[in-house]
């Protein structure tokens, strides 16, 4: 019974995420603002506008999707280096040449059409998921609408909606094709795959001679060149530096001890669940429901289309709730669901789905941990109030190494690239400013992120340079080898392709059913995507890595059986995204028609104004 309602769910979930962005489509005012002016559009296309406020609307709309993607905050102009802003405007014209000949054509929607997507708009609707008239009219007016204004753009979005669906409808993808690249996909290959190592080269690799080396050394000076390194003299101090001279004493840990005591001890606690009724009756029902054991918690909690995250109430302490709940809740002996309680949302059911003792870890368990902690925040205490007298000093034309030998800092240097990240090359901090020095820079002090400063001095720019043959030889001959057993083995493959015959010291393997995106252990991409260029019987060398070569022979080419099992989704697959790319193409091809008849035109000068303040 618990399964139904979940798949239920799943597609209530689906339905609700597309009302939402519709309504951010609809509601783009929301959070947006500082476009006024006397200009007031974009574009136009026909009679219908784009305004400075639709244009600045879809951009934040697109940064929101983009940080969502990817967890990256885009700038407006990251973007415009991307093109999306043009993307950005193509969308809004074909909106907008939708929205005019939607307009020319008469269509339009019902009054009771509107009333009926705003009451489905999520919203909009209050705790018991009815439609609530006071939040609709609080929302929009905290999005600068009127009601009037609002319902005017929601019929315009309906009547826009069904001419695309006109448009697109009944577009099917063609079986010929659909089923050819389906089954190209999902057909499969067997081989038998020979590794070529080492052991298998007659009299094996021998050592470099000097001149092997020498040759090499001056064939490949690329692969030896040093990256331009900066000779970088720094003066630094941190938390960490200064915390191990910080002992307080035991009474001062005692203190801190309890100053934190809600840490360490914890009282008695549940793990709850809690799901509100619109009134007393309801919450009623539904207890009586689950004794009976004609539904259960999870059944009720999806039922209203909620999920079991949404209504989690974590560790909840007596001392947290009201009386009457706190009393429901610890009366248990064991978990289980207790109510109807009044609750600020209304009656409610609790699920106490587990009950946690009276916890204390003792003092001393947590004395390091107390110790460090105040030598930590010791020590920055001490960083800050040092920081004036280091600038101080700098200012008076005090010496890295002076301050390193006067004050709290330590002075080093290093001969710093980007590949060097330990110690105090690890901090960003550090990396930015090491990059950005210019030699003869005045040091400046400069925060960490643990709240440490360091202070720099550029003394030399180091140009890239391959250093002599003597100083890195052994590199020079790993480097030589490393590419000698490639073109042996590679050589050793091929003669082995040519006449299988001779045996590989390696057992060749058997691999059936190796698909085309297939990641085989030990085999290369490539190695794989030779696979399929073979044809049935051809045996043929491939080049490997990490001292490998392989020797392949085509065994089998197995067609996909589109009828059933995986093969048959990936086909359903390919269907949705081709028809859903010919809608692409053909919405775009009539979206386009419409702008060039009806005429249509971009105000350059008010684009770049508003596209100044998103970049601001």
């Amino acid at each position: 019974m618990a399964e139904e309602p979940r798949r239920k769910r799943k597609k209530s979930n689906a339905a609700v995420w597309v009302v939402l962005a519709l309504l951010i489509l609809a509601l783009g005012g929301f959070g947006i603002g500082g476009f006024g002016g006397s200009v007031q559009n974009v574009a136009e296309v026909g009679e219908s506008e784009i305004t400075v406020q639709d244009y600045a609307n879809a951009v934040r709309a697109e940064q929101t999707r983009l940080q969502q993607q990817t967890g990256q905050n885009l700038t407006f102009q990251q973007m415009q280096a991307f093109g999306l802003d043009q993307q950005i405007m193509e969308r809004l014209l074909a909106r907008a040449a939708l929205g005019h000949e939607a307009d020319r054509l008469g269509v339009s929607v019902t009054d009771a059409e509107i009333a009926r997507r705003i009451r489905a708009t999520p919203a909009f609707q209050g705790v018991d998921g009815s439609f609530d008239r006071e939040g609709y009219r609080f929302a929009l007016q905290n999005a600068g609408f009127d009601e009037r204004s609002y319902e005017a753009q929601v019929r315009d979005d309906a009547a826009r909606e069904i001419l695309q669906a006109a448009i697109v409808g009944g577009t099917e993808a063609p079986d010929a094709y659909t089923d050819r690249l389906a089954a190209w996909i999902a057909e499969t290959r067997d081989v038998t795959l020979a590794t070529v190592t080492e052991e298998d080269l007659p009299g094996g690799l021998e050592d470099p001679t000097e001149a092997d080396l020498e040759a090499f050394y001056d064939a490949h000076p690329e692969t030896f060149e040093t990256p331009e390194r900066r000779a970088i003299t720094y003066a630094w101090v941190t938390p960490d530096l200064l915390a191990a001279e910080i002992e307080p004493d035991e009474e001062t840990l005692r203190q801190l001890y309890e100053d934190r005591a809600d840490e360490f001890r914890q009282p008695p606690r549940v793990l709850a669940e809690r799901l509100a009724f619109p009134d007393e009756d309801a919450a009623q029902a539904a207890r009586d429901a689950i004794a009976a054991g004609e539904t259960d918690f999870d059944a009720l909690v999806a039922d209203r289309g909620l999920t079991l995250e949404e209504v989690d109430q974590g560790e909840l302490a007596r001392d947290d709730l009201d009386p009457a709940v706190g009393d429901a809740l610890f009366g248990l002996d064991e978990p289980g669901v207790v109510g109807p309680v009044e609750t600020p949302l209304g009656p409610a059911l609790y699920r106490v789905n587990a009950i946690l003792d009276a916890t204390e870890v003792p003092f001393e368990d947590v004395r390091d941990d107390l110790a460090y902690a105040f030598g930590m925040d010791s020590a920055r205490r001490r960083i800050d109030a040092a920081r004036e007298d280091i600038e101080d000093r700098l200012a008076g034309g005090a010496t890295l190494e002076e301050l390193g030998a006067e004050t709290d800092m330590v002075t080093g240097s290093l001969e710093w690239d980007p590949s060097i990240s330990e110690a105090i090359a690890g901090y960003e901090e550090f990396r930015e400013a090491a990059t950005q020095a210019q030699v003869d820079d005045f040091p400046e002090v400069t925060s960490l992120s643990d709240g440490g400063l360091f202070a720099l001095r550029l003394d030399e720019v180091i140009p890239p340079a391959v250093p002599p043959l003597d100083d890195i030889r052994e590199e020079v001959a790993e480097a030589w080898r490393a590419e000698t057993l490639r073109l042996r083995l590679s050589e050793r493959a091929e003669a082995l392709a040519a006449d299988p015959t001779p045996d590989v010291v390696t057992a060749p393997e058997s691999l059936t059913g190796i698909a085309r995106d297939a990641t085989v252990e030990g085999v290369p991409p490539a190695v794989i995507q030779r696979i399929f260029d073979a044809e049935p019987g051809e045996i043929f060398a491939a080049g490997g890595d990490d001292g490998r070569a392989f020797v392949v022979r085509l065994d089998a080419v197995n067609a996909a059986d589109l009828a059933e099992g995986e093969a048959a989704e990936l086909r359903q697959a390919v269907r949705q995204q081709t028809e859903s790319e010919i809608q692409s193409d053909l919405f775009g091809a009539y979206a386009r028609a419409i702008e060039l008849e009806a005429g249509f035109s971009v105000d350059a000068q008010a684009l770049a104004a508003v596209q100044s303040q998103l970049g601001g």
